[in-house]
C-alpha cells in the first residue's frame, strides 16, 4: 500500500509542476550565418543602394589612407604608448569617398576584435588621427538592413 501511496503522491507534484506558468527564455536575436565573403557582399550591397552619393573601395590598407606612418599609441589601458606602423592595420573592409575626399570606412569584424584585436586597434586609431568616421559592426550580431544603414548615416553625419 506503501508503494501505491508514494506512485500516486508522484503523480500529482508532477501535475502540480506541470500547471505551474514557466519562466520564459529571453529571446536571443537570430544571426543569419554567413561567411566573411558572405557578409562583405550584403554590406556592399547596401551601400550601392543606400549610400549612391558616395564611391567606395574596397579592402584598403591602412597605409594607402595614411601613408608609410609609425605613430605611437596607448592601444591598451594597462600599456604605455608603444609605436604601431599603419601597415599593421587590419585593412578597411569599405572606404567612402567623395569628390571631396574620404568620409567614413566601414569595418566588420567578428567577436570583438574592434575592442581587443591590435589589427583593428592599429586601424581606428589611425581613422580617428586622420579625423575620419571608423564604423564598425559585428557578424555575431543581427545587421539587420535598418540598423546598418541609420548606423552608417549616424557616423557620417
Amino acid at each position: 500500500m506503501g508503494l501505491l501511496v508514494n506512485i500516486i503522491k508522484s503523480i500529482i507534484s508532477s501535475v502540480k509542476e506541470d500547471s505551474k506558468p514557466q519562466q520564459q527564455q529571453p529571446v536571443r536575436p537570430v544571426v543569419p550565418e554567413r561567411t566573411d565573403e558572405e557578409w562583405k557582399a550584403y554590406f556592399r550591397e547596401i551601400l550601392i543602394t543606400d549610400f549612391a552619393q558616395y564611391s567606395f573601395r574596397e579592402d584598403v590598407p591602412v597605409q594607402d589612407i595614411v601613408g608609410y606612418a609609425n605613430d605611437e599609441f596607448k592601444l591598451y589601458v594597462d600599456r604605455p604608448k608603444q609605436a604601431y606602423k599603419a601597415e599593421w592595420g587590419q585593412p578597411y573592409n569599405f572606404v567612402l569617398e567623395t569628390p571631396s575626399g574620404i568620409k567614413g570606412v566601414v569595418m566588420i569584424g567578428k567577436g570583438h576584435c574592434h575592442e581587443i584585436n591590435v589589427k583593428y586597434l592599429i586601424s581606428r586609431m589611425y581613422a580617428k588621427k586622420i579625423g575620419i568616421p571608423y564604423i564598425y559592426f559585428y557578424t555575431q550580431l543581427p545587421n539587420k538592413k535598418d540598423y546598418v544603414v541609420n548606423r552608417i548615416y549616424k557616423f557620417l553625419n
